[in-house]
């Protein structure tokens, strides 16, 4: 032999069956052509070959070192992709084997100069050749689901303990007529998630696709699958070989904690084969907790131990996601929460100290029944121990209560106190001496609220301190109902003054006088000195705020103080003006106060006379109509007319407006509109308009009134200073003057001397 036997029987293995035919047929066909070769024994060559392929050839190169494949490579895609061996390195290796190469005359020279454009198009020809291999795979892999079993492929699990690392592990077999054990679970994955047809022996071979699996497996399979990747992929990171493909062979799923629960699952409804120590056997899955228990037993008069009813060492624990399992024989039992809150946990510690009992003085049965009895209550038996004498070492049920107040800082102190029966005392008093028997686990649970609340203990007044403002809110506002179900709570005169408030406008009353708006806000439960710094936190969205007093006022989702920071701010209010609850503001702030109260829920509102028809003649739909000046009438359209209307009632209440139509709607001639109905109104007592506006337009509003305002007089402020001064002086003389914003900052003198009201 030229070759290493188990070398070459070891690689044609791992190619796999598809492989080693195709090898095997490229030789026969002639297609493999070795080029060098170097070859100092059946353990030490190296050889270099070129195999032909449909569009180009590949290069191969092997290298064998002291019965070690050190390079296996070749250029095909299917070497690039899998790193594995390939049908052209397994032609190569029998090529070489069948031919005696080496024997040959050293006339026969090696290929050499190969042509310059087989280099420079090379990399083309790998993607034609890539191209015309993956349609090569699709034509196969049609071909060979003919070739599937009828039959279903069944998955067979079995489980095995693993004495030297205590864990359990899944092995699987599949096949129909005959098993065959899955020797890697990562070559498995890459058969299936690649639909290969690969044969296991003379009684298996099919397409591993996922249909050709029975229904009953499929579960299974998913979960093989599932793992197989990860393990596949784990080990490519730690791959040392390249050719071998794994660096470590994977023919069991090791059941661990992320594993365990998902297993149990599937498996509770199969028959499953398990093999402890190469004893074979049917494991059970049980969803119940085993029947193993402990007794506490009286040995004398001065001693007790606790002993368990089978042997603990014989037991195997396993932990998973959720739950905590124990083997037992040949069953799995899956336990329940209290079941490993107890008994596993005392099994535990008797594994932990190596012991099969734990013996203890008599006196001390109050510490156990203080202590370990809560938790394993419903698995311990009692025996050798009257019930009179048990009753004295059980500890009575524990009371609670706890005193609340606040100290001179405006912290909140809790006195906590505990009580067993008649007995009361301080937990914070270390020096505290008590006939009954304490449950010091339940004591310790119960500190621990106060602790997780935030209270500080104050050890030389025995008692909690929670100096926190944020930790004082929270528990007022939101713990304070848990402590009263969980606890006696009682709580000083002093504590009922900080309560939480909310602030709450009981009314508003709002009036028109002497053309102002008075708002009285006497009836809100705040004292309006403290407003400025309320609204403050209140912007800045905090929860609450702590008053002088050292109460609280809860800040959030609160519309009175919404409606009062909109008050203020929108109004321009100094919240020092709310300082006697009075407000006086212009009468032009009517629309908006009225649209603040429409938010307001629960508020009484009073509103006298004349504030009421001031916002019912504001209203559009109640807009009383005032008659168009007779020139304007057949002029002005519908909507220019709502116009005049609306600037006819801000003009009545003074509130100044502004008309904000857009450009080319007539705003002009809805405003001489106004200055025509005024003198029609004012009669004998009129005073004289003016439009002041940029200089462009003066003309065209002079132009604009003449055509139609008729008979309207209108003065243009216009010319030399001597021209303007004389029309200023003349103003009696026009109905309305127009003039621009920089002629009016030459003559705002001359307007002073005049002193005329517009």
């Amino acid at each position: 032999m030229l070759i290493n036997k188990k070398i070459l029987q070891e690689l044609q293995e791992d190619a796999g069956y598809e492989r080693t035919s195709r090898a095997k047929e490229y030789v026969r066909k002639g297609k493999i052509d070795i080029i060098k070769m170097e070859y100092e024994g059946p353990d030490d060559f190296e050889i270099t070959s070129e195999a032909e392929g449909n569009y180009g050839d590949y290069e191969v190169n092997i290298t064998m070192k002291k019965g070690e494949l050190d390079v296996a490579s070749c250029e095909c895609q299917d070497y690039l992709k899998n790193y594995g061996v390939c049908k052209h390195i397994l032609a190569t290796l029998i090529k070489f084997e069948q031919t005696k190469f080496w024997e040959r005359d050293n006339k026969q020279k090696p290929k050499e100069n190969i042509k310059r454009d087989e280099i420079r198009y090379k990399e083309f020809d790998r993607i034609l050749n890539d191209f015309y291999n993956e349609q090569i795979k699709e034509i196969n892999s049609e071909d060979l689901e003919e070739l599937a079993t009828e039959e279903k492929i069944k998955i067979e699990p079995k489980i095995l303990f693993d004495k030297l690392e205590a864990n359990l592990k899944l092995e699987f077999k599949l096949g129909n007529k005959r098993m065959y054990k899955i020797k890697d679970l990562g070559d498995f994955y890459t058969r299936v998630t690649s639909n290969e047809f690969y044969k296991y022996g003379q009684k298996l071979e099919f397409v591993h696709n996922i249909n050709n699996f029975d229904e009953s497996s499929k579960d299974l399979l998913k979960f093989i699958l599932k793992y197989a990747e990860i393990m596949k992929l784990s080990n490519k990171l730690n791959r040392y070989d390249y050719y071998y493909g794994s660096s470590i062979n994977m023919p069991t799923i090791t059941l661990g904690k992320s594993t365990l629960d998902e297993a149990f699952d599937i498996l509770k409804t199969k028959e499953v084969s398990y093999d402890f120590e190469y004893f074979l056997s049917v494991m059970e899955f049980l969803e119940k907790d085993p029947e193993i228990e402990f007794e506490l037993k009286k040995i004398n008069e001065d001693e007790c131990k606790i002993v368990a009813n089978t042997d603990i060492y014989s037991i195997r624990i396993f932990e998973g996601e959720r739950y905590n399992y124990i083997l037992q024989d040949n069953k799995l039992y899956r336990c329940s929460d209290s079941f490993t809150k107890s008994t596993i946990k005392l099994i535990n510690v008797f594994k932990k100290n190596y012991i099969t009992e734990a013996r203890f003085k008599v006196d001390k049965l109050k510490d156990f029944y203080g202590i370990i009895m809560p938790q394993i209550n419903d698995n311990i038996k009692i025996s050798g121990i009257e019930e009179v004498e048990i009753e004295k070492f059980k500890p009575k049920k524990l009371a609670a209560k706890i005193f609340l107040d606040f100290d001179k800082d405006d912290f909140l102190s809790l006195e906590p106190k505990f009580c067993y029966g008649d007995e009361e005392f301080n937990p914070l008093d270390e020096d505290v001496k008590l006939k009954a028997v304490r449950n010091e686990i339940e004591e310790n649970r119960l500190l621990n609220i106060f602790r997780k609340t935030g209270f500080m203990i104050d050890k030389k007044n025995l008692r909690l301190v929670l100096p926190d403002d944020d930790k004082i809110y929270n528990f007022l506002s939101n713990e304070i109902e848990f402590y009263m179900q969980k606890f006696e709570v009682m709580v000083t005169d002093n504590f009922k003054l900080k309560e939480i408030k909310k602030p709450k406008i009981g009314s508003i009353g709002i009036k028109v006088e002497n053309n102002l708006l008075d708002v009285d806000l006497s009836k809100i439960n705040l004292d309006l000195s403290d407003l400025e710094d309320v609204m403050d936190k209140y912007k800045l969205k905090k929860t609450f705020h702590r008053l002088k007093d050292g109460s609280f006022l809860r800040l959030e989702d609160n519309d009175d103080l919404d409606f009062l920071d909109k008050l203020t701010s929108g109004m321009d209010i100094n919240y020092k003006n709310l300082a006697n609850k009075q407000i006086r503001v212009p009468i032009s702030r009517s629309l908006y106060l009225n649209q603040l109260l429409k938010k307001l829920d629960n508020v009484s509102i009073s509103k006298n006379y004349e504030y009421k028809k001031i916002i019912n003649d504001l209203d559009k739909e109640n807009i009383e109509e005032t008659k168009v000046p007779v020139q304007m009438e057949n002029i002005l359209r519908d909507y220019q007319k709502i116009g005049f209307n609306w600037l006819k009632v801000i003009e009545r209440y003074k509130f100044g407006g502004i008309l904000a139509d857009d450009m080319g709607l007539g705003k002009t001639i809805q405003l001489l509109s106004v200055i025509l109905n005024y003198i029609q109104v004012a009669g004998a007592n009129k005073k004289t308009s003016i439009v002041i506006c940029p200089s462009s337009l003066s003309l065209n509003w002079k132009k604009e009134g003449e055509k139609f305002a008729n008979g309207l007089r209108i003065g243009v402020v216009q010319g030399k200073s001597e021209e303007r001064k004389q029309t200023i002086s003349n103003l009696d003389d026009y109905d309305l003057i127009i003039t621009s914003y920089d002629l009016l900052k030459r003559d705002i003198d001359l307007y002073k001397d005049k002193n005329y009201n517009f």
